[in-house]
Formats: C-alpha cells, sequence, structure tokens
C-alpha cells in the first residue's frame, strides 16, 4: 500500500513512477482517489488504444496562422545509368547422333547379351519358319555359320554349352568392338537363298548397303562454318566482328519497352540473317556477366558505361547463318563444339556462360 499522502502520491504518478504506470494507475482502485484529487491542478488526456483515433485536447489549442509553402522543382538526376542493359542468344545445334560407347560400356553391353543368351528359354524356328521353305533354308545356313548360336552379334559363344559360364570379354577383344558388330550384322543380312528356295552363289550375293560415316565431309575438311559437322556433339554459334575482333554471341541492347527474348530473336535476326528456324528455349536467362563501368577516379566521372549481359538459350532447327548486310558490322562466324568454343572466347565470357555449356 502506498503510505504518501495523497497528492504527493497522485504528483509522483503523474511525473511517470517507475513503479506504477499511468494506466495502471486510472485501472487501480487504489490509486483512483488520489488521481480525482489532482484534477484541480492537472489535467489528463482520455485514455484510448492503439487502434483509436486521438480525441481533441480538453483545453483549446491556438491555431497557428497557416502558410502556404511552394515545393521546389525536382532536380535533375545524376546523368544516364552506368550500365547498359543487353541480352544474347546461345544458338545451339543439338547431337544428331548418340555418341561411341567407350571399350568399357561396349563389353558390358555384351556381356549382357550373352547373359540374356544363358537366361532366356530356347529359341523355336518351328514358331518363325515353316519347314522347307526358303526363308527356313537360309535359317538353318545362317545358324550353321554362327555355331548353333541364334543370336547374331555375341560372338563366340555358346550359352548352352558346358562352356557357358565364361561369358565375360578378355581384355584387347575386338568382339564387343562397334566396328565388329557391324560387319558382323551386315554379313547376316545378306540374303543366301533365293525365292524359288535355291542357293545363291557367293559372288552373286548382293551385299547390304553399309551405313554413313560418323564423320562427314565438313569434318574431313574443317570447314567450321558447316551444320553437318561433328554429328555426335552440340554446336555453338559464335560471331566475331572485324579482324582484330573478338568472338562472341551475337548481342544487342534492350530498349525500353522489349523484353529479353524479343531483343535476344532481334539480335540475331540482325546479325546472322533470317534465313534460319530457330526456337528460343524460354525466357528465363541461362547465364548473365556484368561488364564494370570505367569512373574517373578523381572526378568520379563516368568514362565508360558497362554493361549487364543476360544470355538467353536458342535451338535451330533448319537454315544457316549468313552474315550479308548484317547490321553489326560482324564478318566471320562459326559453329563449334564446346572444346573449340572454350580456346576462342574471351575468358570472361565463358566463365560467364560454361555452366550451361552441354557436356557433348
Amino acid at each position: 500500500m502506498m503510505s504518501a499522502a495523497p497528492g504527493r502520491g497522485a504528483a509522483a504518478l503523474l511525473r511517470g513512477s517507475q513503479r506504477v504506470c499511468l494506466q495502471c494507475a486510472r485501472s487501480s482502485p487504489t490509486a483512483a482517489p488520489l488521481l480525482r484529487s489532482t484534477t484541480t491542478t492537472t489535467t489528463l488526456l482520455p485514455r484510448r488504444t492503439f487502434a483509436a483515433e486521438a480525441t481533441a485536447p480538453s483545453s483549446p489549442i491556438p491555431e497557428q496562422p497557416t502558410t502556404t509553402t511552394t515545393q521546389p522543382p525536382p532536380t535533375p538526376g545524376p546523368g544516364p545509368s552506368p550500365y547498359r542493359i543487353k541480352s544474347a542468344l546461345i544458338l545451339t545445334r543439338p547431337p544428331l547422333l548418340t555418341r561411341l560407347p567407350t571399350p568399357f560400356e561396349s563389353s558390358f553391353y555384351l556381356y549382357q547379351k550373352r547373359l540374356n543368351e544363358r537366361l532366356v528359354a530356347p529359341f523355336r524356328k518351328d514358331y518363325y519358319f515353316k519347314q522347307d521353305t526358303a526363308h527356313d533354308l537360309e535359317w538353318r545356313i545362317k545358324l550353321k555359320e554362327r555355331h548353333g548360336v541364334p543370336a547374331k552379334d555375341i560372338g563366340r559363344y555358346n550359352p548352352r554349352g558346358r562352356m557357358a559360364w565364361n561369358d565375360e570379354v578378355l581384355v584387347g577383344s575386338t568382339a564387343s568392338s562397334p566396328e565388329t558388330l557391324t560387319e558382323v550384322l551386315l554379313k547376316d543380312a545378306e540374303v543366301r537363298v533365293s525365292e524359288d528356295g535355291e542357293l545363291i552363289a557367293p559372288e552373286e550375293i548382293v551385299p547390304v548397303e553399309k551405313p554413313m560415316p560418323r564423320r562427314t565431309e565438313a569434318d574431313e575438311k574443317g570447314d567450321k562454318t558447316r551444320l553437318d559437322r561433328k554429328l555426335d556433339e552440340t554446336l555453338y554459334l559464335v560471331v566475331k566482328k572485324g579482324r582484330e575482333g573478338k568472338w562472341g554471341f551475337p548481342m544487342g541492347q534492350v530498349e525500353t519497352d522489349e523484353a529479353l527474348h524479343h531483343t535476344a530473336k532481334r539480335a540475331l535476326a540482325e546479325a546472322a540473317g533470317v534465313n534460319m528456324n530457330t526456337w528460343v528455349v524460354g525466357r528465363v536467362p541461362v547465364a548473365h556477366q556484368v561488364i564494370e563501368p570505367e569512373i574517373e577516379p578523381e572526378t568520379k566521372k563516368l568514362v565508360k558505361r558497362g554493361d549487364k549481359i543476360f544470355y538467353l538459350k536458342g535451338r535451330i532447327m533448319a537454315g544457316q547463318a549468313d552474315l550479308t548486310g548484317n547490321t553489326q558490322g560482324l564478318t566471320e562466324f562459326r559453329w563449334l563444339t564446346q572444346r573449340e568454343m572454350e580456346k576462342v572466347l574471351p575468358r570472361s565470357v565463358w566463365d560467364s556462360v560454361k555452366g550451361m555449356v552441354e557436356l557433348r
């Protein structure tokens, strides 16, 4: 309980005592008479919550004369932005062929084929070939050439014999190489029996046409401007400005009301012509590069603006690049692989885009 005089206790409460706050003093039945005893000398503001609007004080406050002030005009900005926003397109041609398997992969595939021949049910030729027909005669001839094994591409291996457990490929064996398997399959595909059921003489057997080589004419000549090269790798379009210029990707500055993918399409048309059927893969950049501006150290004056470059990814389905009449001063273009592109691009550009480059 408070033992001080009413006047002194209320004054202590009004002065902001650390023991009892003003809100607690109003709600406390002990301190309420003390506050009422001081109404003759002190005017208390009415209580309000945080969400309620403040009420006007009991004593009128004289109005201050209002003066109309004029806002100063806005000062001009510090100048143009130190960065230019640009958009570039990384145009790619995807691989057209699967890559060659490694020696380990080739040996593993052959081992899996031999293991499958051991586990599957025996081949029933009567279900596929009618007896004493041309197809049945040809089947028996080819089965004899395979040493009684129905499978065509497992080499000298009998999955039903007493050495069936020995199905692994030895080191240095060419039985699993793609070249050997191709020759075996082409030889087996030759027709040995005519439709009349007569054997065809060896000199009259028509050889099966071999598949086209993986290396094209462009690979042999080293022509890096053609798209029919490096068929098992991804190719990237890079362009060069001037004889002493640096290699890069088709690029353009973003206009005020233009999206990044629209700028990339426009830059490609201005750089490599419109004779290409292309597709921009998405509208989100796949890489980003920042070129810092040049600023005078003493005067802090902008000497040269920097660039913020956003790279988007695109695909080419048909056509070819053509620099004739381009508006960017480009003089040369190439379709390069990942390893070739790393050698010609500036280090800053390669470090920015290498994260999105395909593994092959």
